[in-house]
């Protein structure tokens, strides 16, 4: 495995927990009173509704490394049964946060046994499209119609939903191809052009989307403005997570995939000191461990 390529997964998982710290803050704020308590909310500072402490991370972070977790544990095999087995444990460790679909189909395949949740409508939230890196990660060396197996395979447990499934398989393909050294125009070209004209209810070019909720589409819209519109991690970190709403998620997202396109040495310092030690240990460690399967 190249190094420069270790180096920007590296990048996208802590691009991850930094997104959710910085984010949860200000998670379901309006951007205006975002503006009033904040003025612009660029450090983290931990507080928020689900008052986290400093560098704490949510249910974005903790769920990507249970994930994780479950795939180095089966070899780099994404398997249903397992990814289910690991969101359970996870859920029975009393989360900070869990979203209500997530819940949902989680306490389902307690009953169940089934790793698969039905075909919904109503489950196109942005909870299995928060949690792509560890996949993406693990079949870097996989071809696309893997990867796109692959990355059903642990959306479905609890989000199956062709809306929800468009984007966990553009958010994966787009980060590989960052690891891969591919320019922010060539990935434009390559999958949101395509993914827009497939799916246009995911076009962000219009008015600016504040306060997103976590409907999958509110979400693509912000990551896809922010990650368009600034030039550097900390700028694109900063513009969505100060659009309020879910911002914990939609910082995440779009942490994982600047962090792969701007590299290890774009994420500033302040906030990598800021981040719970533990966190960064792991999400270090977990990105070395899934891009050498």
């Amino acid at each position: 495995m190249n190094a420069l390529f270790l180096e920007r997964a590296e990048a996208a998982y802590l691009g991850l927990a930094l997104g959710d710290a910085l984010g949860a803050t200000v998670e379901f704020m309006m951007p205006r009173e975002i503006a009033t308590q904040y003025g612009v909310h660029r450090e983290i500072r931990g507080g928020g509704w689900l008052h986290i402490k400093p560098g704490q991370v949510t249910d974005d972070t903790t769920m990507s490394l249970a994930l994780g977790a479950a795939i180095l544990a089966d070899g780099g095999q994404v398997q249903a049964l397992s990814c289910a087995q690991a969101f359970d444990t996870w859920m029975r460790g009393k989360p900070v946060d869990i979203g209500n679909t997530v819940r949902r189909n989680l306490i389902a395949f307690r009953h169940s046994g089934n790793p698969v949740a039905p075909v919904s409508e109503f489950d196109a939230g942005n909870g299995a499209a928060m949690r792509t890196l560890p996949v993406a990660l693990a079949t870097l060396q996989h071809s696309e119609a893997v990867v796109r197996a692959a990355v059903r395979a642990q959306s479905h447990v609890t989000h199956n939903n062709p809306v929800s499934d468009a984007a966990c398989e553009f958010l994966t393909l787009a980060v590989q191809d960052f690891i891969r050294g591919e320019a922010l125009r060539t990935v434009y070209r390559r999958r949101i052009q395509p993914l827009i004209e497939d799916y246009p209810e995911f076009n962000y070019r219009g008015p600016r989307r504040d306060n997103p909720s976590g409907w999958i589409v509110e979400t693509m819209q912000v990551v896809l403005q922010s990650l368009m519109s600034t030039d550097s991690f900390e700028t694109c970190l900063i513009d969505a997570v100060n659009r309020g709403g879910d911002a914990d998620t939609t910082g995440a997202i779009v942490g994982l995939l600047a962090g792969a396109l701007y590299g290890l040495d774009a994420l500033p310092n302040r906030w990598l000191k800021a981040l719970d030690p533990k966190v960064n240990t792991t999400c270090r460690i977990q990105a070395q461990a899934l891009s050498r399967l």
